[in-house]
């Protein structure tokens, strides 16, 4: 497909099984489109605007997406990482996904580089050895005010560099966060329950109020937090927790009789 043909199915709303190669994407208008079965390989985006596209059955191999607007769009069974090697990830930078949505995609080894992800919702997705680099969750309402919003449920973070983040009131749902480094992360309020933190690199991370009901904490050491007031835990996963913290949990003993 050439540039022109490209820019009359823009026009006409839809993408439909095609294949680009080593093109450049520059400020094109794509806001709406749909984007169905086409693979890019080698493909940059530079200031294309994807607000509320639909992309279905996509293949993105080695493509940069700079200053890319994903505001609203959705996503569903897209792959960013080359087939034919497992660890190459497409690159996102200062790009824009606020309020996208993504379903059983494999965003694995992908570099995110001050994009903003507020509001995002991913499902059964994978995000293993992805880098986020001062990416952000936040809309700031004033100066001094912002909320925070993301959802992840069923993905996989193994592996994956979200350290630093500020990930505060996010949603990890049975997510597997095995290995991932969340070093010096701040989780305040976060929702991890169900999920998979075995050794996963916590040193100097805030969970303040966080939620691990039900999570997998194996190797967990609160003595190495920052902060943990209000971590919330299930009964049945104390154990774990004080055993980490050097603790020795023993049974019941029996009091001296008295003489």
């Amino acid at each position: 497909m050439t540039l022109d043909t490209l820019e009359d199915a823009l026009a006409a709303g839809l993408v439909q099984s095609a294949r680009f190669t080593d093109m450049d994407w520059r400020d094109l208008d794509a806001a709406g489109v749909q984007v169905l079965d086409c693979v890019f390989q080698d493909v940059r985006f530079t200031g294309v605007d994807f607000s509320d596209a639909h992309f279905r059955n996509c293949q993105f191999v080695r493509c940069r997406l700079s200053h890319v607007n994903l505001r609203d769009a959705v996503l569903e069974d897209c792959r960013f990482v080359d087939p034919a090697d497992k660890t190459a990830g497409c690159t996102l930078a200062f790009s824009a996904l606020r309020a996208a949505r993504l379903t059983r995609c494999d965003l694995s080894f992908c570099a995110f580089d001050r994009c903003t992800l507020f509001d995002v919702v991913a499902e059964t997705c994978s995000f293993m050895g992805a880098r986020f680099h001062l990416v952000d969750f936040h809309h700031a309402l004033s100066r001094t005010k912002a909320i925070h919003r993301a959802a992840f449920r069923d993905c996989t973070f193994e592996l994956a560099d979200l350290s630093r983040l500020t990930l505060r009131e996010a949603q990890f749902i049975r997510c597997r966060l095995r290995e991932a480094d969340l070093h010096g992360a701040d989780l305040t309020d976060v929702d991890l329950r169900g999920s998979d933190l075995f050794q996963a690199v916590t040193t100097e991370a805030r969970l303040d109020g966080a939620d691990l009901r039900g999570a997998e904490i194996s190797g967990l050491d609160i003595r190495q937090l920052a902060s943990y007031d209000g971590l919330k835990i299930a009964a049945d996963q104390q154990h774990i927790l004080l055993a980490a913290a050097g603790i020795e949990v023993c049974a019941d003993a029996e009091p001296e009789p008295v003489r």
